[in-house]
C-alpha cells in the first residue's frame, strides 16, 4: 500500500514495550481521612504520571444549604474503621485496572462553608477510564465509607444526616 509515494509498513512494538503499555499497575498512593484541611490539586499531584494522558478530580465541597435551609457549617465523625475502609475502597478501585494512580482522603471534624469534605483523583492513559474511576471511587465512599455528618443550620438547629 503506498501513501503519498512512500510504502506504508505496519508498526509493530517489540513484544516487551506492547507487554508494558497493556499492563497498567495501579498505585493507590493515598487513602487516608484527616482532620485537617484538604487540597484537591495536592491530589491531582500525587496522581501525576509520565504516561497519563487523563487527570480526574474531585472535590466535595461544603454547600451554604441544604433542601432550602441555610447551611452554616458540617461535622463530620469518623468510625475508628474510617481509615482501613477508605484504604479498601481505593485498593478495589485499583484492582479494577485501567489506572495508574489513585488518592483519595475524607475530612472529619468541623467544616464550613467552601471547605473540602472529600478530595480525590485518578490518572489513567485515557479520559474515559479516569472519569469512569473517579466515579466509581467517590460512589463507593460515600456509600461504604463510616463518616457521619452533623449539619448546623444558620437558625442555630441541626441535625445529623447519612447516618446508617
Amino acid at each position: 500500500m503506498h501513501c503519498f509515494g512512500q510504502r506504508r509498513q505496519a508498526l509493530i512494538p517489540p513484544a516487551g514495550l506492547l507487554w508494558a503499555h497493556m499492563q497498567v499497575h495501579t498505585a493507590v498512593l493515598r487513602a487516608v481521612v484527616v482532620d485537617a484541611a484538604l487540597s484537591v490539586a495536592e491530589h491531582e499531584a500525587l496522581v501525576a504520571h509520565p504516561g497519563a494522558g487523563a487527570v480526574v478530580s474531585f472535590g466535595g465541597v461544603v454547600r451554604d444549604h441544604d433542601h432550602g435551609r441555610s447551611v452554616e457549617a458540617l461535622e463530620y465523625v469518623g468510625h475508628p474503621t474510617a481509615e482501613q475502609i477508605i484504604a479498601e475502597v481505593a485498593a478495589g478501585i485499583a484492582a479494577a485496572g485501567g489506572v495508574y494512580a489513585i488518592a483519595v482522603s475524607h475530612r472529619i471534624g468541623k467544616l464550613v462553608v467552601g471547605d473540602v469534605a472529600l478530595a480525590c483523583a485518578v490518572s489513567s492513559a485515557h479520559r474515559r477510564e479516569a472519569f469512569a474511576a473517579c466515579s466509581r471511587l467517590v460512589d463507593e465512599v460515600k456509600h461504604r465509607l463510616p463518616i457521619w455528618k452533623r449539619q448546623v443550620f444558620e437558625d442555630g438547629t441541626d441535625e445529623w444526616v447519612d447516618c446508617p
